[in-house]
């Protein structure tokens, strides 16, 4: 069984790091319903940003050329871009890290049927922007103020159910970006992001030996490898898609979709279904 749901996992990391659907909470709710099979804990933060670390070589595949670009010369005004978008994301990280109680009240999914809905209007609010913003501006016509705000949305996505794609296309499209644009500095600003988060989670390991728990077992480490097999070819085929689509169609189906899970994740949690509700701090 521990095989079936690491595969699920990686299956749905893949696909929903990049669709603008949060894969950080389909990956709770599916921790969530198959804890019972597993245990808790079994597939924790750890597992989570291995997962991460698969999309990234995805995007690196799909991007190589920009990514060379960059490491070839990195000091150019994409560059500088995309660490000022980083910023605020690396602001809100050291905030949860300093105060446990609220990071760990996330962590306990509270907020992931309301954060569903968040993605449903950032998408809608995208949408709208985009048809009634005529002058687009590409890549490299890119300001200090865009990245900023761009980068603000990402750190909003930070919350479990808000998508952090979503949350930047929509930033992109605020700031009258041009769809490729979007996508382009959406998938790109993913790298630091992701890396970003394995750097705090092996930090947490180093400073808490004792969160190892399940990762002592070979069935863990061969989970762990065929998650991150499936979500690397899986994430490969989303990022493709995603350009393709956000270029020439729009995102009204996945409003719909994550507002549908959010209001189906709030009724759940009212009723006590999830095994999580709105519990406050530390309660």
């Amino acid at each position: 069984m521990i095989y079936v749901i690491a595969l699920l996992l990686g299956l749905v990391q893949g696909l929903c790091e990049f669709l603008p659907v949060s894969s950080s909470g389909h990956l709770f709710l599916i921790r969530t319903l198959t804890r019972d099979a597993v245990g808790e804990g079994t597939f924790g933060s750890f597992f989570t940003v291995m997962l991460h670390v698969a999309t990234l070589i995805a995007v690196v595949i799909v991007y190589r050329e920009q990514v060379l670009a960059i490491l070839k010369k990195p000091f150019q005004k994409l560059t500088l871009h995309l660490i000022l978008a980083t910023l605020p994301t690396v602001a809100v990280a050291l905030i949860l890290r300093k105060f446990d109680a609220l990071d760990a009240w996330l962590d306990r999914g509270n907020l992931v049927g309301a954060s569903f809905l968040l993605t449903a209007v950032f998408l809608t609010v995208g949408e709208l922007i985009r048809r009634l913003n005529r002058k687009k501006r590409p890549l490299k016509d890119m300001r200090v103020s865009d990245a900023l705000l761009i980068g603000g949305m990402q750190a909003i996505g930070v919350l479990p159910g808000v998508s952090r794609s979503g949350s930047t296309i929509t930033g992109a499209r605020l700031r009258g970006l041009t769809r490729k644009t979007a996508a382009d500095f959406s998938f790109l600003l993913s790298i630091p992001a992701i890396l970003g988060g394995l750097v705090l989670e092996i930090y947490k390991l180093v400073k808490h030996p004792e969160a190892v728990g399940a990762m002592n077992s070979v069935s863990y480490w061969v989970a762990l490898t065929l998650a991150m097999l499936v979500a690397a070819i899986s994430g490969y085929f989303a990022v493709r898609f995603m350009i393709r689509l956000i270029t020439k169609k729009g995102l009204w189906g996945f409003a719909i979709y994550t507002a549908a899970l959010g209001v189906l994740v709030l009724l759940c949690q009212g009723f006590g279904w999830l095994g999580f509700g709105f519990t406050p701090f530390g309660g």
